[in-house]
């Protein structure tokens, strides 16, 4: 079992410090590179140089009467060997001329432009302040929606954050009995959100009207860490080790129910075709779903069992150039980032990353990879695949950074960690322009006006 949660702050800290404002930024003044002039000693002539000070020394020191024949046969043998030159450090050749430097070379000739490294910015560009962000491991309190906007549940209330202007504004609160809220996550349209409670409820809220729609009940009996959403169908994760299907349009909304874990359910995913559902459990276990297997008689739900990792798995990714590629993250026992052909459930590749992964997020542009982590280094890694070279490690948290969300253009992450900041990192780049694809799904909630 990894660590899990840690008490709330006390509300003497919680009312010193406003939720998500920005933290004052310490830039560390840079120091101009210096260096010492070295000289190019292969390009000087030292034989020469000796020559000139031994013979002039011994000429002062043994002055001898010489021939008129010696005579004109030295200043013969200097004039061949170049030897009457004044300087005694002089340089052999020439400086090259810039043609030569530089040779003319036709546009066909020349290769191909090589793309130009990218730049990876070491510290966050952003900092806010997260007061009563719960320090559980198994939750999932941070989500970045389609609409721009970030929600993070801090304690036992939703806040969400606008991108594009910096704005707060609180979305609910929960009372202490139902208290504190264990999940988040927007739906599709980047309208409605759901809110998973400690409570074994889920809460559906429509941010723009500012108003509840429902509340889901009667499918778990413990508390809700996980959510994500499959168009109209929110599918639920608790600590009960139940996995619940909610078609969110209906009165009776439970429309399938996954049982394969133990333990608490900590990691939900599905994959962008909406065919298959990955799942990680504080029991070690990820199980890779099939909608097509959800309502057959099979005597076990799951496509696949994968029990290769010996801590829980909560920090889920599924590739977005490549359908049928998961990626999966182990707690403090285990420490790997493996990564899985959910056809085959064969391992394809596991790295050791040393300590404990708390989430995973794919680049939308590149083949690259985000991790982020807890003890010792509280980093957030960024990896090459398929090679797994790391490309940069992004340090400033004081705590393991239990959450990443990432932007809807995918430069920019998120990330929340147990030191209650809120940073962010431009760690994707910037993306190529494209004209943005139409839209293809209907909005889970676009003919529902009011649930009873």
């Amino acid at each position: 079992m990894d660590a899990g949660g840690g008490s709330l702050s006390s509300s003497n800290k919680a009312g010193s410090r406003c939720p998500l404002q920005e933290q004052g930024l310490h830039r560390r003044s840079s120091r101009e590179n210096l260096d010492r002039f070295i000289p190019n000693r292969s390009a000087m002539d030292f034989d020469y140089a000796h020559y000139m000070l031994m013979e002039a020394r011994k000429g002062k020191e043994n002055p001898v009467i010489s021939s008129p024949s010696k005579e004109a046969y030295r200043k013969h043998l200097a004039e061949a060997l170049n030897m009457n030159r004044t300087r005694i450090l002089a340089f052999k050749d020439k400086p090259p001329t810039v043609d030569s430097i530089f040779p003319e070379t036709s546009c066909v000739n020349q290769p191909k432009s090589v793309k130009p490294k990218r730049n990876i910015p070491q510290t966050s560009e952003r900092t806010l302040d997260a007061p009563e962000l719960v320090d559980d491991y198994y939750l999932n309190l941070l989500d970045w929606g389609s609409g721009n906007v970030l929600a993070i549940a801090l304690g036992h209330t939703v806040y969400s954050w606008d991108a594009a202007n910096a704005s707060t504004s609180e979305v609910t609160t929960i009372d202490d009995e139902n208290g504190p809220i264990t999940s988040v996550s927007w739906a599709p349209d980047g309208r409605h959100i759901a809110i998973g409670l400690n409570n074994s409820e889920v809460q559906l809220w429509d941010t723009t009207a500012n108003r509840q729609l429902r509340t889901l009940r009667g499918g778990h009996r413990s508390r809700v860490g996980s959510l994500d959403w499959n168009n109209h169908i929110l599918t639920t994760g608790g600590m009960d080790g139940l996995i619940i299907n909610n078609d969110v349009r209906i009165r009776s909304h439970i429309v399938d129910t996954y049982k394969g874990h133990h333990q608490e359910v900590c990691g939900l995913k599905w994959s962008a075709s909406g065919q298959q559902l990955a799942s990680g459990g504080n029991d070690n276990l990820l199980h890779i779903w099939d909608r097509s297997m959800a309502s057959s008689n099979s005597p076990t739900q799951w496509l696949h069992k994968l029990e290769d990792h010996t801590a829980a798995v909560k920090a889920l990714a599924w590739c977005p150039f490549q359908g049928n590629l998961l990626a999966s993250g182990g707690g403090g026992g285990d420490r790997c980032i493996k990564f899985w052909n959910t056809h085959t459930g064969a391992c394809l590749n596991s790295v050791d990353t040393g300590s404990q992964v708390c989430a995973l997020l794919w680049s939308k542009h590149e083949r690259e990879l985000l991790s982020s982590h807890g003890f010792t280094q509280n980093q957030l890694t960024l990896w090459k695949y398929p090679s797994m070279v790391k490309m940069a490690e992004l340090t400033g948290h004081t705590s393991r950074v239990l959450f990443m969300a990432q932007s809807p253009d995918g430069c920019t992450v998120a990330s929340a960690a147990g030191d209650e900041t809120l940073r962010f990192w431009n760690v994707f780049g910037n993306p190529e322009v494209s004209k943005p694809a139409p839209k293809t799904t209907r909005e889970p909630f676009a003919n529902v006006n009011r649930i009873r």
